[in-house]
């Protein structure tokens, strides 16, 4: 530490020891003003110079300091110099003690918490960098986190200082006044009847309703700022356009079509998006297909004889399509129109916050929701444009089995994909540079689906990063390094890409509205839903933070709502209890927290286990295997979170969903009767095992006696 810092710590810590020491916070107490509120007015009257530089002095030092003040310094500033000295006093003398603070952090603390705890300053870094000036002027105005806290926190950031010093007095302002309009009020009070003077009672108004005007205002200047220039029309043609008619777009159409409002959804490809056409549809039914197949070969495990499957690959691809065939109605132009919306196929393109382009005409809209979804991320891989690849939107097209297939990814798409194409009889070769899968499961419950992929015969790579693609001699080849630093081969006749998903955030116009994204592409949204233009909203995976269907439809409503009814009402996105699965085989189930985030959390957890090896329904099902794993806080039975590896796991997780969003605990679980025999029961005995490991060890112990007792035989 230099020696500049090492003064200025000795200095802070002499002045906090001194307050403390002394017991100098009871002179900071209203109590205290009120007791010595005539000798305080009295000097202030005989030496108005003098008191006027005291009490600035004494200010500057208590927000300098961060000391626990300021708030009776300020409402005493309006009794003793009154509204309009009392402003100019304490406008200035907050502004130069929170640069203090501001500076004090910045010198002390800066660098080393930007390298120590940059993953937790990025949200305000983020902020800084996105709307600086404003950024900071919102968090003066409205008074979300105490000002000392923005002091400290603002020194750890990037800005200026004069930039830091000129927003925050024109932030505070509005503050300061009503705090030391509320103060000349307190300083009337001479007897009880005093307390109910209309003044003092519009004073306490204006504290209590100040940070929803502020708010509200600070809303309108952003308004103002982000529709400089943009022509507003006097009348609209719909309430609002839907871009995107994926399961975030539809379900946003289908609820402002049931609001009555009117809407126009406009989709470029094909309605019902990736879920109906190129994701959870269509790789559910090759699961179901490939785990029929799979059954065949175990029909000797159930006393039954069969020959090896015949897998008609192309007949079964067909099914696929014919699943989506049979549920596309569902989702079709006909059924949403006769829901009341106006549904056009074409390419929308954005022109501004109240107007969108589509088949040559211009829409004019209150409201914009973007829901465009995302699309397969494509590795940069040196030769990759050169080999037969496949990503999950195109891997549909196939109609003859490939004999041996690459799958390059080891998450849900990966593992879910790679596991069916094996088991209807393609050589599948699964590659990841992480060295286990799905690595956002804790590693005991990924490496049940391992297991099991290793035990049905598929080669896994893992840890092996992918360097090129190579054609030798008409063989396709991934060259990958091998965890021993060499090179190894890898032949193929199908490579499928399933290395994550990028948002759509390109080709319809977004550039037109400059609107920011996050580190991952996704568009940045507040916490309504919605972009820098507040009637301009994004739900769906082209927002994230999940990328999940129903998770798109769960922000739908927000979106729709909020776009309709905003102005009266407006809802936060609630993502407590999101749920997921992975449809392996084992499934995997998760709602909430694992073992995992929890500890990068710091986070304090218990953890309940229930082996479902042990369910009797399992075990006379054949599928005796996987486990439920609970976290709960410690000593209590509050679930924090859960995850099923195993038979059904994505069913089997809902009663945990419903428990987490009601606040029902494992004891409620136990409490309520299940089915025998049933599957569900593994999680009723997951809450007996947390009840067994909580019982009471005194009770237990006094127990025996105590049946000894009622036997007649003393104690």
């Amino acid at each position: 530490m230099s020696p500049k810092k090492i003064g200025l710590v000795l200095v802070l810590i002499v002045a906090l020891s001194a307050f403390f020491a002394f017991d100098l916070n009871q002179f900071f107490s209203l109590e205290y003003f009120q007791q010595q509120k005539n000798d305080i007015l009295a000097y202030a009257d005989a030496h108005p110079w003098q008191s006027a530089l005291l009490y600035f002095a004494i200010y500057v030092l208590v927000t300098a300091l961060s000391l626990p003040a300021a708030a009776v310094v300020t409402l005493a500033g309006g009794a003793i110099f009154g509204v309009f000295k009392g402003v100019i006093l304490v406008s200035f003398a907050s502004t130069i003690g929170a640069t203090l603070a501001f500076l004090i952090a910045r010198t002390l603390f800066r660098d080393s918490i930007q390298r120590r705890f940059a993953r937790s300053l990025k949200t305000i870094n983020r902020g800084i960098e996105r709307e600086g000036s404003f950024y900071l002027f919102g968090l003066r105005l409205v008074p979300i986190f105490p000002f000392f806290a923005v002091n400290l926190v603002m020194g750890l950031t990037q800005m200026p200082v004069w930039r830091y010093f000129i927003v925050s007095q024109l932030g505070m302002l509005p503050g300061t006044i009503v705090y030391v309009n509320a103060g000349t009020q307190i300083g009337q009070i001479q007897s009880l009847g005093d307390i109910t003077s209309p003044g003092l009672i519009l004073s306490f108004v204006l504290l209590g309703i100040f940070p929803l005007i502020a708010k509200r205002i600070l809303e309108v200047i952003k308004a103002r700022t982000v529709y400089e220039g943009i022509e507003k029309p006097r009348r609209f043609d719909t309430n609002m356009v839907v871009i995107g008619a994926g399961s975030a777009g539809l379900v946003t159409a289908y609820i402002a079509a049931a609001t009555k409002a009117k809407v126009t959804l406009i989709e470029k490809h094909k309605m019902g998006g990736d879920c109906l056409n190129t994701g959870c549809v269509p790789s559910k039914a090759l699961i179901r297909s490939a785990k029929i197949a799979n059954y065949c070969r175990r029909a000797e495990e159930y006393g039954i004889t069969v020959p090896e499957p015949e897998i008609n690959f192309g007949a079964t691809m067909e099914r696929v399509h014919r699943i989506i065939a049979d549920i596309e109605p569902h989702d079709s132009v006909e059924r949403y129109t006769g829901l009341g919306v106006d549904c056009e196929q074409g390419a929308a393109r954005i022109v501004d916050p109240y107007r969108v382009e589509v088949n040559g005409k211009i829409i004019t809209t209150r409201n914009i929701v973007i829901a465009t979804g995302a699309r397969p991320a494509i590795p940069e891989l040196p030769g990759l444009d050169q080999a037969p690849y496949f990503t999950s939107d195109t891997i549909w097209s196939l109609r003859e089995r490939p004999s041996r297939m690459i799958v390059l990814g080891s998450g849900p798409i990966g593992c879910e994909l790679a596991q069916s194409f094996h088991r209807l009889g393609v050589a599948v070769t699964l590659v990841n540079r992480s060295d286990r899968l799905m690595p956002k499961e804790d590693p005991e419950i990924s490496q049940y689906v391992r297991d099991k992929l290793a035990d049905e015969g598929m080669a896994l790579k893992l840890g092996y990063p992918p360097l090129r693609c190579e054609n030798t001699d008409g063989t396709h080849q991934l060259i990958v390094q091998a965890p021993d630093g060499g090179e190894c081969a890898l032949p193929f006749d199908c490579l499928l890409i399933a290395t994550g998903r990028r948002a759509n955030v390109s080709g319809y116009g977004l550039e037109a509205l400059n609107l920011a994204t996050n580190e991952d592409g996704t568009l940045h949204v507040n916490a309504f839903l919605q972009t820098r233009y507040p009637n301009v909203y994004a739900c769906g995976d082209v927002a994230g933070p999940y990328q999940f269907t129903h998770a798109a439809a769960h922000q739908a409503w927000y979106a729709s709502v909020n776009a309709l009814f905003g102005s009266f009402k407006r809802f936060k996105v609630d993502y407590r209890v999101i749920p997921w699965a992975t449809f392996t085989d084992p499934e995997v189930a998760r709602v909430g927290l694992n073992e995992r985030e929890a500890k990068r959390l710091n986070i304090p957890y218990e953890i309940t286990r229930y082996g479902i090896d042990d369910l009797d329904r399992a075990i006379a099902d054949g599928e005796a295997h996987g486990e439920v794993k609970v976290l709960t806080q410690p000593g209590k039975d509050k679930i924090l979170g859960v995850t099923i590896v195993g038979h059904h796991a994505g069913d089997l997780i809902s009663e945990y969903v419903t428990a987490m969003k009601y606040n029902l605990g494992l004891n409620k679980i136990l409490g309520t009767i299940h089915i025998y025999p049933t599957l569900a029961e593994s999680n009723k005995y997951a809450a007996g095992e947390w009840k067994r490991n909580h019982v009471p060890a005194a009770a237990m112990k006094w127990l025996p006696r105590f049946h000894a007792w009622r036997r007649g035989d003393g104690l």
